[in-house]
C-alpha cells in the first residue's frame, strides 16, 4: 500500500544543526518521542492533533507549535483534511547565545518557552521566512543566522520579565541526572537499575516519577535517545549497518520500524532524501 503522507527534511548549508521539515500527513501518526533540538513549526493547512506537556492540543492553520528540547510529544492529522505543516529544528548550542543576547542576560541562554501553541503573526512570519530561506537555499550564513536570531528575540519578548529565576525542585534535579546518564550511555546496554541509581532513586519510585514528569517510560526515553543519536550518525555519513549495531537495535528491520515512527520514513529513505 502506498503511503500518502510525505516528509522532506532539508538541512541548512549555512547554519550547523538547523534543519527544516516540510510534511503532509493524512495516514500517519507519530509515536510519543522527543527531540534534542528546539522545534518551531507552523500549521499551514488541516489540523494537527497532539499530546505534549501532559495535555492534548489542536493546532489549526496559522498556529505556531513550539517544543523545547526533550519535550515529549506525538502528532497526527485531525479531521478528514490532509495536515500540511513546516517545522524548524535548531540546535540548542546555536540558540543559547541568541537567547542570551536578546534578553541581555547570559542566564537566559537556557531559555524554555512556556507556550506550546502560539498565536503571533510576527513570529509566524519569521519562522516561515527562515524555512523558505533553507528550502530555497537563499541568502548567506549571516542572513540565516539573523533570521534565527529574530525568532529567538520574539520568543524572549513574548516571555516578558526573565529576571525571575525559577528554581528546580529536588525531584527535577534527580530526573535530570537520569536523563544525563541516558544520553551519556546511548551506545551501551544500560538497565533500569543503573539509570535509577544514577538518579539516586529506588527503581519503582524512579519509574513512577519519570513517567509522571515526562509522559513516557524510561525505556521509551532510552529508545528515543538512541534513535536521535542514530539520526545524527546518519547525518554525519556513517554506514547504516554500523549505526544499527552501535545503538542497540536488534536488526535493520527493528531500526526501520522505530525510526519511521518518529521521522515518517525509513533510515535509508532519510539518507537518500534529506537535502543538504
Amino acid at each position: 500500500m502506498t503511503q500518502r503522507s510525505q516528509f522532506r527534511f532539508t538541512r541548512s548549508r549555512h547554519v550547523p544543526g538547523l534543519t527544516m521539515l516540510r510534511a503532509a500527513m493524512s495516514d500517519f501518526s507519530y509515536d510519543r518521542h522527543a527531540h534534542e533540538e528546539y522545534a518551531f513549526g507552523v500549521t499551514l493547512a488541516g489540523r494537527q492533533d497532539f499530546f505534549s506537556g501532559g495535555e492534548y492540543h489542536r493546532s489549526r492553520p496559522g498556529t505556531i507549535i513550539e517544543f523545547n528540547p526533550d519535550e515529549v510529544h506525538d502528532g497526527q492529522a485531525g479531521g478528514n483534511d490532509t495536515l500540511d505543516y513546516v517545522m524548524l529544528y535548531a540546535d540548542p548550542a546555536q540558540l543559547a547565545p541568541l537567547f542570551a543576547s536578546a534578553a541581555g542576560r547570559e542566564s537566559a541562554s537556557q531559555f524554555r518557552a512556556a507556550e506550546t501553541l502560539i498565536h503571533d503573526g510576527a513570529l509566524r512570519g519569521e519562522i516561515l521566512d527562515l524555512a523558505r530561506r533553507i528550502d530555497t537555499d537563499t541568502g548567506s550564513r549571516i542572513d540565516q543566522e539573523y533570521a534565527l536570531y529574530r525568532i529567538a528575540a520574539r520568543l524572549v519578548q513574548r516571555t516578558g520579565n526573565l529576571d525571575e529565576d525559577v528554581s528546580t525542585g529536588r525531584t527535577d534535579k534527580l530526573l535530570e541526572r537520569a536523563k544525563t546518564f541516558i544520553h551519556a550511555h546511548a551506545e551501551h546496554d544500560i538497565s533500569l537499575e543503573e539509570i535509577s541509581q544514577a538518579a539516586h532513586l529506588s527503581k519503582y519510585h524512579f519509574l513512577r516519577l519519570f513517567r509522571r514528569q515526562f509522559g513516557i517510560t524510561p525505556h521509551q526515553y532510552v529508545l528515543n535517545c538512541r534513535i536521535n543519536a542514530a539520526r545524527s550518525a546518519l547525518d554525519a555519513g556513517h554506514e547504516l549497518n554500523d549505526v544499527v549495531g552501535r545503538y542497540g537495535f536488534a536488526d535493520l528491520s527493528h531500526f526501520n520500524r522505530r525510526f519511521k515512527r518518529i521521522y515518517g520514513m525509513t533510515p535509508r529513505q532519510y539518507q537518500r532524501n534529506v537535502i543538504v
